[in-house]
This record gives structure tokens, sequence and C-alpha cells, in this order.
């Protein structure tokens, strides 16, 4: 078997002994939150900046053409990002839901 095809450290773990480790994990889950919060107040803040930009370029108040439009693209990308990433979550929590145990 080639070395693409070998993955190593991973066990065939039920969802029994995963729920039974959940001690285990529960400041891991915290992490998660916090990392999750970070990431949507990161979206936030290029939504914002989109936002200002945008009403700069429809007021003509714009000083920098190429930085607004900048802004209005990682607002746009952020967005989209985070919305897949809320897509997969969502599928994964209804995967899990049908689940037996």
């Amino acid at each position: 078997m080639s070395e693409f095809g070998k993955i190593e450290g991973l066990s065939g773990t039920s969802t029994a002994e995963l729920l039974k480790q959940k001690g285990k994990v529960d400041g891991a889950g915290e992490a998660f939150a916090s990392h999750l919060k970070s990431a949507l107040n990161e979206v936030n803040e290029y939504q914002e900046k989109g936002e200002v930009a945008l009403s700069e370029m429809a007021t003509g108040q714009v000083k920098d053409l190429h930085q607004a439009a900048l802004a209005i693209g990682k607002a746009e990308t952020s967005m989209k990002l985070m919305l897949e990433i809320r897509n997969k979550a969502l599928s994964a929590y209804k995967e899990l839901g049908r689940t037996q145990l």
C-alpha cells in the first residue's frame, strides 16, 4: 500500500465510546466556541468596513477606489465562507442526529 493510502493514528471509535469520553473534551468545546466567536467577529468587521466603503463610493467620498473595492471583496468572500461553514456544521449536526447509538 502506498504511503498516501495509509492513515496512521486513526482508530475505529464508536459514537458510544466518544460519548463516554465527553468529559475529557469539554475544554476543547470551549476553545472551539472561542475560535468560532473570534471568526464571527472578524467577519463582522469585514462587513462593517465593506458597508463603509460602499457608502463612500455611493456618495462620492471615496479616497482610494482600489482599497474600497478590496474591502467590499473581503466582506463578500468572508460572508460566503462563513455561510459555507455554517452549512457544513448544520449538515454534520443533522447527520449526528440520524446516528443510532
